[in-house]
């Protein structure tokens, strides 16, 4: 099973369309998204109208329920309030939709005897505001994999994306764990402008015994970061935002 996994798009129309092109053409069969479809840019609803175009489960992000607390606007934003002005362009049947999406998803496989459970969220299991980054202390993260009882664990958040793989086993007894992070589609921060998501593999033979028990690919997709920093530079958002999308910080 080939399963695509994407995060934080934040309102990046053109990097969300390159993505959904890519995925149409690796026809995996599920797609998941982990959350901020809203926030730094000018198409919050666009964005989620072809999230619901095309069927695809979603879980919420910090930046999703941030239009709980910001109301639409009926005139301009002043400069004071330009960083919440992409959340006052959000719909109020967009604003419904975000504040009804789950916070977490957990799929259970059965393969090879093996219970393999997956789980996605967006920071982390504990808080959809945790950054869970690569450099943790792997005591740390097998805390959170026991008590979450997971074997894969997908998020977000961090808009950097890594694979990372640990083992839980004990007595000669190995169990291996798969913590990924999905990186960003609409405003990566490794260095990389392109946008990012995941194709997940899992196959007949998976399983916690091994450590290459899925394989895990990091496709970037090149679209116009141009269109997209000027969209920022046009609008009330800060134009920091736009430098943030060209140099991928």
């Amino acid at each position: 099973m080939r399963i695509a996994l994407l995060s934080d798009i934040h309102a990046n129309l053109p990097a969300f369309e390159a993505v959904l092109e890519d995925i149409e053409k690796q026809k995996p069969d599920a797609v998941y998204c982990l959350g901020d479809l809203v926030g730094y840019n000018v198409w919050p609803n666009q964005v989620i109208g072809l999230i619901r175009k095309h069927g695809i489960a979603t879980i919420a992000g910090n930046h999703d329920l941030k239009v709980s607390k910001i109301l639409q606007s009926e005139g301009e934003c002043s400069k004071e309030q330009s960083s919440d002005y992409a959340y006052k362009l959000v719909g109020s049947k967009e604003r419904d939709y975000l504040l009804t999406l789950p916070r977490h998803l957990k799929l259970e496989f059965q393969l090879n005897d093996d219970h393999l459970n997956m789980l996605l969220v967006h920071g982390s299991p504990r808080s959809i505001n945790e950054y869970l980054l690569k450099e943790l202390p792997e005591q740390y993260i097998l805390e959170i994999l026991k008590e979450f009882k997971a074997d894969i664990l997908c998020f977000g958040h961090s808009h950097k994306p890594y694979h990372r793989i640990v083992n839980s086993g004990v007595n000669g007894m190995d169990h291996y764990h798969h913590l990924i992070n999905t990186g960003s589609v609409g405003k990566p921060k490794d260095g990389d402008a392109r946008a990012c998501y995941v194709m997940l593999t899992i196959d007949h033979q998976t399983t916690v015994t091994s450590p290459d028990g899925i394989q895990v690919e990091f496709i970037r997709v090149k679209y116009d970061v141009e269109k997209a920093a000027r969209a920022v530079e046009l609008s009330l958002l800060p134009d920091a935002f736009a430098d943030n999308l060209r140099k991928a910080y």
